[in-house]
């Protein structure tokens, strides 16, 4: 078995933020292969959750993929960034001189983003922005709910024999979705109650904001992998989701589209882990990534 040698870094302008390289493997000839970035999911250190990170990043360098775990300002072993801007921006600014480094000292012409969670949120938003990015893996991605997704959190319940008796005596959770809809508007919350409510994902704004991300990505060519676990109930819980909230967008060919029955969030099953660092694996070793544009 060839020893895997990973060589931590120091990235950005100011090598405040930290992340650790693993080289491709010498004896896997992969053609004009994409490097692989891997971003933090929430605020968990660059292992990953249940050290998956590490284990994607060692099974991808086998397969003939460089790879960078990396923590982003304020996470991990990262230092804060020190220009005060707001914490989207300060993340795509991240990505940004993360792949201008490995560009500089790499050569690396093309990358594919993966993350978890917020990690997945970031990858598509940048995506859209930066030519160099020919790929996103996406794992439990913010996805808005559904008519389908109704259907199916619904559907279920009412198969039971108690299930039918709460609903012909109006005790069942679909009634007081119905009296929630057709009920007057509640007062307006205060500005300090909807900032702790935060958005919803099916406010128009929101869902635009997320529709265009994905546009973007998907006009700059960009393949998509999108794995959504049984675990998000309360945001997704059917397959097909992602298609249904989007209908304008033309995914096609791009997107491959997973879903993972009974698994965790954060894949704590060492079966679910292999599954899905071997669905990544054929994902990246599959997909025909555009090549980079022509210099300018």
């Amino acid at each position: 078995m060839e020893r895997v040698v990973e060589q931590a870094l120091l990235l950005g302008p100011r090598k405040s933020m930290v992340g650790v390289i693993t080289p491709a493997s010498a004896q896997v000839a992969v053609p004009n292969a994409p490097f692989v970035v891997i971003l933090n999911a929430g605020i968990i250190h660059r292992v990953g959750p249940n050290r998956m990170h590490v284990l994607l990043a060692r099974a991808l360098a086998a397969a003939g993929f460089g790879v960078l775990r990396v923590d982003l300002s304020g996470l991990g072993d990262s230092e804060a960034r020190n220009d005060a801007l707001p914490p989207l921006d300060a993340t795509m600014a991240d990505i940004r001189e993360i792949l201008d480094m490995l560009q500089a000292t790499r050569q690396v012409q093309r990358v594919v983003l993966v993350g978890l969670c917020s990690g997945a949120d970031h990858s598509i938003i940048y995506a859209g922005t930066d030519e160099r990015v020919v790929g996103v893996a996406l794992m439990d991605p913010s996805i808005p709910r559904t008519l389908g997704y109704y259907v199916h959190h619904y559907g279920h319940r009412i198969l039971g024999l108690r299930a039918w008796l709460n609903l012909v005596l109006g005790r069942h959770p679909i009634w007081r979705a119905l009296r929630r809809r057709l009920s007057p508007a509640p007062a307006a919350a205060s500005p300090a109650e909807a900032e702790a409510r935060g958005p919803s994902l099916e406010d128009p704004k929101v869902k635009a904001f997320l529709q265009n991300a994905y546009g973007r990505a998907l006009s700059n060519g960009v393949q998509l992998l999108a794995v959504l676990t049984s675990d998000r109930q309360r945001q997704h819980n059917y397959r097909r989701q992602l298609l249904d909230a989007f209908p304008q967008l033309p995914f096609g060919k791009q997107l491959w589209l997973e879903y993972f029955k009974e698994c965790d969030h954060t894949f704590a099953s060492a079966a679910n882990r292999a599954r899905l660092i071997g669905l990544v694996e054929a994902w990246m070793k599959g997909t025909d990534f555009r090549a980079s544009p022509p210099e300018s």
